[in-house]
């Protein structure tokens, strides 16, 4: 895949991440699935989860938080959740001291907006 256009994702550390992972020569796909979390009584999904990134040659689903951490109880219930549903799929959460660390590691600045 092609550096990204950052206009396509929810958030712009979304388009940088996407761009760290084509320089590292990773295929991947933007929220390429939704995972059902919860149902109604008709068996109908309610609630999902879709990661932000599925690298295929990994087989690794990555979400990407740049949450400050104080706002990332929601979020993290979600992923234990997903875990406790889909054992077998291999989830990376990149948080935003990693995605910061990892920023450094390639001389590269980025201000989070809190939202991913």
């Amino acid at each position: 895949m092609s550096a990204p256009s950052s206009a396509r994702f929810a958030h712009p550390s979304e388009g940088l991440f996407a761009s760290l992972l084509t320089l590292y020569g990773l295929e991947w796909s933007y929220e390429p699935v939704e995972f059902p979390l919860e149902w109604n009584e008709l068996g109908q999904p309610t609630k999902g989860f879709r990661p932000d990134f599925y690298v295929a040659s990994e087989q690794l689903f990555i979400e990407l938080t740049v949450l400050e951490q104080r706002l990332v109880t929601r979020k993290n219930k979600k992923i234990r959740l997903f875990r406790e549903l889909y054992p077998e799929v291999e989830l990376l959460v990149v948080y935003q001291r990693d995605f910061t660390q990892l920023l450094e590691r390639h001389d590269l600045e980025f201000f989070a907006h809190p939202a991913a």
